[in-house]
């Protein structure tokens, strides 16, 4: 007796064929391409064996709508759950050589299912987006399926994290899941993101453009700012996913995984010292910085080749992640412009609600000057920085390395902004204008009549450098928890996050804060 031997060559069958997804010559053709399958996708992701398949035999009979496929292995689609570096991750793998991996009723009923399983367990989401777009032949169930996804998640924003990886075509309605989610990475070569594609903007506004200009990764990565990471291929975007997780909680009411070491070198760096140039003209180059504070100088830079005034991006001080913020005065002088904000906004927000502390570098002369900037909506953009450092309730460390003027002082997180440690250079220049403009206006006629007026504005400069934009003025006044050594930096910061990690901080009720955008 025992079980008929036909249910599970049917069972084997059935599998087999959901597993070749198109079928061998699609298959055979994307790997010759330099493509992962969906499925390799996953499997390169996870831990061995650990992915487990929801849906699976899940699928819409073609034949009504016209499609060539008469049936659809998987709907195009696989999710599940796996296993990566121990820990459970929900994911979304759509296949392109399953009907251009177009979305369905079906397809984005399982892209649901599995974003549920993320909300309900309290794990990460990834998704790899690869699809040709909506299902036409579908009409208004792609669309409502769209409207499903979407909607799930804004759901899941804010409670798991959400990373979604571009690796094909990601068009029309199809990009504004990825944009809905917390971080996108996108491969250099094979993938696209676009609403509209160069034939259409050219039938609708008579331009000629191509699809590198619209949708390659580097013009988001750079000129849009949609894109957070670029891969050079599936395999990297995959190595960029597991070092991002690496910062990441599993959702929102954990700790980040946090290495707490147990012996803190508190040793004084002197190389910190060394980067210093010694005319304060000179601009200082914040990565250098960064680099002797972070753990093994290990950074992870978001948004590396947008809005590059301003640096963002994770790493580790002695063991506790946090999320670091640097203006970047090799580039604008450092000084805050709309896009800078729209990216410094954005990733405070994005530490705070996976609890991890934030660490802000300041060099900033203040917000860029312009007639397009002010007509972009500087004062609405800059706004966003204020706001989200004001609503950030993770601990808040804050170093002034040079300059601090202004408006922009305080966008970068002064105490008034919530900052619970604020330590200075110093070298460090916290006014309300640099000492320049200062003496323009205070000393014009001085200047005017002075015999040597450029050496007299040097004397000046300075003079108001020592009297009211010193690190030790602001200290008196309170604004200020230390003045230090560059070189006690990280041996400052590294006391300071291990302190600051019970910190609690309650705010008035409401369903949520008005904030610019």
């Amino acid at each position: 007796m025992g079980l008929d031997r036909t249910f599970i060559t049917e069972l084997l069958q059935r599998r087999e064929r959901i597993a070749a997804g198109g079928g061998a010559d699609k298959l055979a053709a994307r790997r010759e391409k330099g493509l992962m399958t969906a499925r390799e996708r996953i499997e390169r992701l996870c831990e061995p064996h650990t992915f487990q398949e929801s849906g699976a035999h899940a699928q819409h009979s073609a034949q009504s709508f016209g499609l060539a496929e008469k049936v659809m292995p998987a709907d195009g689609v696989v999710v599940g759950t796996g296993y990566v570096d121990g820990r459970l991750i929900a994911l979304v793998s759509q296949d392109f050589t399953v009907a251009a991996g177009t979305l369905g009723k079906v397809h984005a009923m399982k892209i649901v299912e599995v974003m549920r399983l993320a909300k309900k367990f309290g794990i990460p989401l990834i998704a790899f987006k690869d699809s040709g777009g909506a299902r036409i032949q579908e009409g208004v169930d792609a669309l409502s399926g769209y409207g499903r996804v979407f909607y799930n998640n804004v759901l899941l924003s804010g409670v798991v994290p959400q990373i979604a990886i571009i690796a094909g075509p990601c068009a029309g309605g199809a990009a504004y899941s990825p944009a809905l989610m917390d971080f996108i990475i996108m491969t250099e070569s094979n993938a696209r993101m676009f609403i509209t594609g160069p034939e259409v903007i050219k039938a609708i506004t008579g331009r000629e453009t191509t699809m590198e200009e619209i949708g390659s990764a580097a013009v988001h990565a750079t000129v849009s700012g949609n894109v957070h990471l670029v891969a050079r291929d599936d395999g990297h975007a995959i190595e960029l996913a597991r070092e991002l997780l690496g910062y990441l909680p599993s959702n929102n009411t954990e700790d980040p995984p946090h290495r707490p070491a147990m012996d803190l070198a508190l040793e004084a760096d002197e190389s910190v010292n060394a980067l210093i140039p010694a005319d304060p003209a000179e601009p200082l180059d914040s990565r250098a910085v960064i680099d002797r504070l972070l753990d093994d100088g290990r950074f992870l830079e978001i948004h590396g080749g947008w809005a590059r005034n301003l640096i963002v991006g994770f790493g580790r001080i002695g063991g506790i992640v946090v999320g670091v913020l640097a203006n970047q005065p090799l580039v604008k002088a450092g000084a805050l412009d709309i896009d800078a904000s729209d990216k410094g906004s954005r990733f405070i927000r994005t530490c705070n609600i996976f609890n991890i502390p934030l660490v802000t570098l300041v060099d900033v002369p203040g917000f860029l000057p312009g007639v397009e900037q002010e007509r972009g909506g500087i004062i609405r953009h800059g706004a966003k920085m204020l706001y989200a450092y004001a609503a950030a309730t993770v601990p808040k460390l804050t170093v002034i390395l040079r300059k601090a003027y202004g408006g922009s002082y305080l966008a970068m997180c002064a105490l008034e902004m919530g900052a619970d440690f604020v330590y200075a250079w110093p070298t460090a220049e916290i006014a309300v204008m640099g000492a320049e403009g200062a003496i323009r206006i205070l000393h014009r006629k001085e200047l005017k009549e002075a015999a040597d007026p450029a050496a007299r504005a040097a004397e000046l400069a300075a003079e108001y450098r020592r009297e009211f934009a010193s690190p030790y003025l602001s200290a008196s006044h309170g604004y200020i928890t230390d003045v230090i050594e560059p070189a006690e930096t990280r041996l400052t910061l590294a006391l300071s996050l291990r302190k600051a990690l019970t910190k609690r901080e309650l705010r008035p009720p409401k369903k949520h804060g008005n904030n610019p955008m």
